[in-house]
């Protein structure tokens, strides 16, 4: 099983890659889910200007992905970012840590600019829950529409937070190979190993109760909603909190990448299975049937 991971491979590569030898540079980039990226070199070959555009940026800042940003990337945060873009950071190359652990590390924090961004509404889920075990209640029911028609709800209980995707499958098997993968994440929780993972639920065409209240769901055979349930054990620690964050934002881009690969999976032993077939005709010759057969007047006539 192929587990995508949380930071843009492009931004990683690229800046290891200037770090050794800069040069100039103007990329442009789109990752799995359509968020935007553009990276460039200023009038410096050393400063690089990284610019990210995604679509639920509003959203996002009313969660607090501002202040992560600021927590996360300090001084490196332009006030104005670069046209048709969200947010920018300059990256000072003769600035980046010598050492070759803390130099990692830092283009590893560049490179999960997504990641934590979109950690906003989780985080702030995760900070409700603790506060609601006092008392009672439910948190700030909080929606991301990171994609058209998709979406991610996340809401904090006293006991659990619960995470909802809405998915468009736009061909049937799509629909099909998505209720296999989703049965065996049900499955799966069966094994000891991993039974501390958190429960999913999937339903089909009809939302879920806990978002049945918000106007404009749809309500088709081609729309799929997936229920993460996640509990204080899920988040209990700095460490555990991030990974499961990283894990859960991805979930979207993990079940799309894996249905389009088992598509492609399926298509190559097709061709392959029919590609046999074809040397098996291709080897088969048709016997040529001989005879004599006599005429009327006496003369034998052969026939091939």
């Amino acid at each position: 099983m192929i587990l995508l991971e949380s930071h843009n491979t492009i931004i990683q590569s690229t800046l290891l890659d200037k770090l050794t030898k800069p040069s100039t540079l103007d990329v442009q980039f789109v990752d799995f889910d359509g968020v935007r990226f553009h990276l460039t070199s200023g009038e410096k070959k050393t400063v690089l200007l990284l610019s990210m555009n995604i679509r639920c940026w509003d959203e996002l800042v009313k969660y607090g992905a501002e202040d992560i940003l600021k927590r996360e990337y300090g001084a490196l945060v332009l006030n104005e970012p670069e046209n048709d873009y969200n947010v920018s950071l300059m990256v000072d190359l003769e600035q980046v840590p010598q050492d070759p652990e803390s130099r990692d590390a830092f283009v590893m924090s560049i490179a999960m600019l997504k990641r934590n961004v979109l950690s906003a509404p989780f985080e702030r889920a995760f900070k409700e829950q603790k506060a609601l075990e006092v008392s009672s209640g439910q948190g700030e029911f909080m929606q991301i529409h990171y994609r058209d028609e998709e979406a991610i709800y996340v809401q904090a209980s006293p006991d659990r937070v619960t995470v909802i995707f809405s998915t468009i499958f736009r061909e049937e098997t799509d629909r099909i190979f998505g209720k296999l993968f989703l049965q065996e994440f049900v499955d799966a929780r069966k094994q000891p190993s991993i039974q501390n993972a958190p429960p999913v639920l999937y339903s089909n065409r009809d939302p879920p109760l806990e978002i049945r209240h918000i106007a404009g769901l749809r309500s088709a055979e081609d729309a799929g909603y997936v229920t993460f349930v996640l509990f204080p054990r899920h988040f209990a620690r700095p460490e555990v909190a991030s990974a499961t964050i990283s894990h859960i934002q991805l979930f979207r881009d993990y079940l799309h990448y894996h249905i389009k690969c088992s598509k492609a999976y399926m298509h190559s032993r097709m061709r392959a299975q029919v590609s046999e077939f074809q040397k098996v005709l291709n080897r088969a010759k048709t016997e040529v049937a001989t005879g004599e057969r006599k005429t009327v007047s006496g003369r034998t006539l052969v026939t091939r």
